[in-house]
């Protein structure tokens, strides 16, 4: 059977995989922060790419197993998913291999269904950047969780429907147990995503991860320039995350190489995604620095100009251009200058849940410092019961607490109001219209000149 992608080999690209979710009687593909939910027809082409066999066999192998199948619309799913980076066409994809990842049964789920858990294994970490997004007052977060409080965690989380946990801090890999908290993750399902400094690895703990099922790495790098990066991470850094890329790769492990933008390295936004492709990175994500804890704190020294910004996106731009197919570059705009709010977590409350070092589970990262919220913790209460029962996930979950200008906005289901702890910083209200947005009679609030009030910015206090 001839198709218009006739000859083109599919195949899964590398940090991509397909699992079956009994929670939600559903396959989905999963990859680098992200899930992609699939239908039952999507599964069943997917099955049939083993990176060998060009899409017209694809397309033979269905037609003998279903009735009525169309070449060209499988051409079109195959096509939409190499564009959306998912799949290789050039016979370099691996065999697509359907994993089940253990759940509850489909009766006991309650909507809505959490996709990522954000597991901050610790705050301790060896850097000192002053756009931490972790909170000021770290002498609070010492009693961590033990070994058995996350595996339980990811137990629980898994039954809730989570198919995707990021594990960082701080730096995760100062928890010596990492190996086994990834193993367990695995042994589930669970597509594990280390966020990472990369600088207490060496070679012998790459290949424990490996082993252990990692299925991700996202390294921080602070800037292209040698002498800048280590003066924002406060030590000699950089030279051992370049080493760090390429023990990680050297395991076959897929990479994003991950740069916090702001004021003092924007100029360098097109060394920087010119360096992940050096290190053989899969992707880069280049986003501006998102103000909470110690970024709040030096929000002064760190936001950037308008022209900043819009230098950035004509950077990224050229950038993508310049190194079109060879990787993918992820730009998350600042919301500063932009006139709309940034979907924070898509939702509050609707896809992604965060635990602390010491139990607390929250909706987001930052949401500790709202007024008035009772924060649950996991050592005393199930996942499931914080998820869908605690005050703290139904406060601003859905859009019936929206004031106006939200609650008439045709945009409501699209921003969700935007960022309840940027709101809350700015304004002082958590329920108000993110200033971010053009609407809210906060916006200038977002776009005035920040007053610093230190002489120079504060680092982050390593413990």
């Amino acid at each position: 059977m001839t198709t218009a992608l006739a000859g083109r080999v599919p195949g899964l690209r590398p940090g991509v995989r397909l699992v079956y979710d009994p929670v939600r009687e559903r396959s989905a593909l999963l990859y680098p922060e992200g899930v992609l939910l699939l239908n039952d027809t999507a599964a069943a082409v997917l099955r049939h790419c083993d990176g060998r066999r060009d899409s017209g066999l694809v397309t033979a192998e269905l037609a003998a197993e279903y009735n009525g199948v169309d070449g060209a619309q499988v051409d079109e799913l195959l096509a939409e998913l190499a564009g959306r980076r998912l799949l290789t066409l050039d016979g370099t994809g691996s065999p697509v291999r359907p994993l089940r990842a253990v759940g509850l049964p489909a009766a006991a789920v309650r909507t809505p269904v959490p996709l990522g858990l954000i597991a901050e294994l610790t705050y301790r970490c060896p850097l000192q950047c002053t756009y931490c997004a972790n909170p000021v007052e770290l002498a609070r977060y010492r009693d961590e969780l033990d070994t058995g409080d996350w595996l339980r965690i990811l137990d629980q989380a898994r039954g809730l429907g989570v198919l995707q946990v990021h594990l960082t801090g701080g730096e995760p890999l100062l928890r010596r147990d990492l190996a086994r908290i990834i193993g367990h993750a695995h042994g589930l399902g669970l597509y594990t995503n280390l966020v990472t400094s990369g600088l207490p690895l060496d070679g012998p703990r790459a290949a424990e991860l490996a082993a252990a099922g990692l299925d991700h790495v996202q390294l921080s790098v602070q800037d292209a320039d040698l002498r800048s990066a280590d003066a924002v991470a406060g030590r000699a850094a950089h030279e051992r995350k370049l080493a760090a890329a390429a023990l990680l790769t050297g395991q076959g492990l897929p990479l994003t190489v991950n740069v916090v933008l702001h004021r003092g390295n924007l100029a360098r936004l097109g060394a920087l995604a010119d360096l992940a492709v050096a290190l053989g990175a899969d992707r880069v994500e280049l986003a501006h620095t998102q103000f909470y804890g110690w970024a709040w704190r030096n929000r002064a020294h760190l936001a950037p100009s308008e022209e900043q910004v819009r230098q950035a996106e004509r950077d990224v731009a050229a950038a993508r251009e310049r190194h079109a197919g060879r990787i993918e570059i992820v730009h998350v705009a600042a919301d500063l200058h932009g006139g709309t709010a940034k979907p924070c977590m898509n939702g509050w409350g609707s896809r992604q849940l965060v635990v602390a070092p010491t139990g607390d589970v929250l909706p987001c990262l930052a949401a500790a410092q709202l007024p008035g919220l009772t924060v649950p913790n996991a050592r005393q209460d199930g996942l499931a019961a914080i998820w869908h029962e605690s005050p703290a996930f139904n406060r601003y979950r859905g859009t019936d607490w929206m004031p106006e200008p939200c609650r008439g906005c045709e945009l409501r289901e699209v921003d969700h109001g935007g960022c309840r702890c940027q709101a809350f910083q700015l304004t002082g209200d958590p329920a108000a219209t993110d200033p971010a947005c053009r609407l809210s009679p906060h916006h200038h609030l977002l776009t005035a000149p920040a007053l610093a009030d230190t002489p120079a910015p504060v680092p982050r206090r390593p413990r």
